[in-house]
């Protein structure tokens, strides 16, 4: 496991070579910590797979998705433990029609690979929802990047960086 707060040297510090989510959660003063593990790359759920490698609780540990609402990109971010409910992230992002993006789509977009997108640090920022369920813990575990990095940080911040509105939009 390896660890960085902000303002430190070291990933995402402006002299390290740090992820885009790192860099901009450096940027914007955030204090965060790193956690790196063994990324299996033929992992049947990557986000479940990190949270089990890092020994976190899997509701805890949220995964970004991208979907089409309206044909729009937008964001979604949910506990690995559940499925992201497309009509509840169509509702939230005041669409009426979701489904799920191409995942060609959602790499090109984000300027992350399928497994380590990032809902911070994405190279356009896209409109943005966070299950609401985040709110209840004290941090929370996103990718930072990459496969394999995992950046932990308080909900409130993540919801900054991300300008995202909170809505229940994790299903079981």
């Amino acid at each position: 496991m390896s660890t960085a707060r902000s303002g430190a040297r070291g990933p995402g510090s402006k002299g390290g070579k740090g992820t885009p989510a790192t860099v901009a959660a450096t940027r914007a003063g955030i204090d965060f910590t790193l956690h790196a593990y063994e990324a299996s790359p033929d992992a049947a759920s990557y986000g479940q797979a990190a949270a089990d490698a890092l020994g976190v609780d899997h509701g805890r540990l949220f995964k970004t998705l991208l979907a089409e609402v309206d044909g729009r990109l937008t964001v979604g971010v949910v506990p690995v433990s559940s499925t992201l409910d497309l009509k509840a992230l169509a509702a939230a992002a005041g669409g009426k029609k979701a489904r799920m993006a191409d995942p060609g789509d959602a790499e090109r977009a984000t300027g992350y690979v399928v497994g380590g997108i990032s809902p911070l640090g994405q190279r356009r920022r896209l409109p943005a929802v966070i299950d609401a369920s985040v709110s209840e813990l004290a941090t929370v575990y996103v990718s930072a990047g990459r496969r394999g990095l995992q950046i932990e940080l308080v909900p409130a911040d993540l919801v900054r960086l991300t300008g995202a509105r909170l809505a229940p939009i994790a299903r079981g």
